[in-house]
């Protein structure tokens, strides 16, 4: 198939060359851009007189056409194109003949590659908040059944001090909001025009790059045509974005699977979301939690490339820059997969409230309050700290617990002590003395999850 671009040359181009130049095997997912980036184009060469009305009316009509056949699978794209750019303006010309070759008037490949892309992140980042907004609303729901369910929290994946299962959960909302908070200003900044930038410096011909921003609606255009045209910034950012993302997910499906481990066994995973073993009959395995742990690596690798791909490419546009797509696609196919996956997956476990009870008794988490109390009675922070410790070792030798102490024992380590020491080391007492804004007691976490949903509602 002969070259839109081979007037210049006097040899055919290698087969091989060829192949490894060629781009339609992945942005041909672009068609749908590619054709309504040309559509808005069209109608501004007629708007500007550039062509004419009637000319303007016939392209527009012939690429809706087009957009049509080939969304009902009456058009099939030709694997042998070079791209979906040429791919579709070759379908054009052979439709509508030697009108359809004016469409590609004041512009280059370089500005429609550089709209298409930017055109196709924008309606990925609207369904990847979605989907945010999908995970939020199950973590809400959990923490909503779990407000008086006491659990140790962790550090150094230590037992540490009381909270509720419901305060555990809603530390990963405030993680998903600041990941859709950086997807909404990632669309901003996506949401620009470049066309009419050209290949690098942008046409002699009266266009109104305005007018095409408009029907597309996006918000304005690029300031500076080389820039328009060799700026990624907007996709490197959108894979950073779906980086943290896909670390926050490890992060909790680490959580999961120590949840599920007979060790710990807090939660129990929907059998719809676990596998088993090929040789071992009593295995439940929580391979959704490993996969998204494991992909996330992949997602890392995908924001190396493109990082990578841009660090030493001078002005304007170069061929390096048509590795974005793929590296960007499978960030987000992989972060999509991903989000959907596990919010199904925890949104279906079980979460086993008795058995995260008994683990917070056995903790000394109520070690921290124990030293409050005698602080509240007038012994130095310092030194409260020393006697709680003290009753820790002392708890630990006789295989025994704070809540479960004698007050005549409790005497023996501080005359301070009396009968209200009790209320003060009982663990739901010590979550809900927590009030303090943003902390573990019920009515903090109210708060939090009302301010989540209110999040998710706007």
């Amino acid at each position: 198939m002969a070259k839109m671009w081979d007037a210049r040359f006097s040899k055919a181009e290698n087969s091989r060359v060829n192949d490894f130049n060629s781009s339609i095997s992945f942005d041909s997912r672009m068609f749908r851009e590619d054709i309504e980036g040309s559509m808005a184009h069209a109608a501004m060469l007629g708007k500007c007189g550039i062509i004419s009305l009637d000319e303007s009316a016939k392209i527009v009509t012939a690429l809706a056409e087009i957009k049509a056949d080939l969304e009902a699978g009456k058009l099939a794209i030709d694997p042998e194109a070079e791209d979906i750019h040429m791919f579709v303006e070759e379908v054009l010309t052979a439709r509508i003949g030697d009108t359809g070759k004016r469409l590609h008037t004041a512009r280059s490949r370089n500005d429609q590659v550089a709209l298409d892309i930017r055109l196709y992140l924008k309606k990925e980042i609207t369904e990847i908040r979605s989907l945010v907004k999908g995970l939020l609303d199950a973590i809400v729901t959990i923490a909503e059944e779990n407000t008086d369910t006491v659990m140790a929290g962790y550090t150094h994946l230590q037992r540490a001090q009381p909270v509720t299962f419901a305060h555990y959960v809603l530390a990963y909302a405030q993680m998903f909001i600041r990941d859709d908070l950086r997807l909404a200003d990632v669309y901003d900044r996506t949401n620009i025009s470049p066309l009419g930038s050209g290949a690098l410096a942008s046409t002699t011909y009266p266009i109104d790059r305005h007018m095409v921003a408009e029907l597309l609606g996006m918000s304005g255009v690029t300031e500076n045509s080389m820039d328009g045209v060799s700026d990624r910034d907007f996709l490197i950012e959108l894979v950073f974005a779906l980086s943290l993302i896909m670390m926050h997910l490890s992060r909790f499906s680490e959580e999961v699977i120590l949840w599920c481990t007979s060790e710990f066994s807090f939660v129990e995973l929907d059998d719809a979301f676990s596998t088993g073993s090929s040789i071992m009959p009593q295995k439940k395995n929580p391979d959704i939690a490993e996969l998204v742990r494991g992909k996330t690596g992949r997602v890392y690798g995908d924001l190396t490339t493109v990082l990578t791909m841009m660090k030493g490419i001078p002005l304007a546009y170069n061929k390096d820059m048509q590795e974005d797509k793929e590296a960007a696609f499978d960030a987000i196919d992989n972060a999509k997969l991903c989000i959907e996956l596990f919010t199904s997956m925890i949104a279906t476990m079980t979460v086993k409230k008795e058995k995260l009870r008994q683990a917070a008794s056995g903790g000394f988490i109520n070690a921290t309050d124990c030293a409050d109390y005698l602080v509240k009675k007038g012994l130095p922070f310092r030194d409260a700290y020393r006697v709680s410790g003290r009753l820790v070792a002392y708890c630990i030798e006789n295989k025994t617990d704070l809540e479960s102490l004698t007050l005549d024992t409790y005497k023996t380590f501080s005359p301070l002590f009396d009968e209200g020491v009790y209320e003060a080391v009982n663990l739901e007492n010590c979550v809900n003395e927590r009030k303090v804004y943003g902390g573990p007691s019920k009515e903090s976490v109210l708060h939090q999850i009302k301010l989540v949903k209110n999040y998710i509602e706007k």
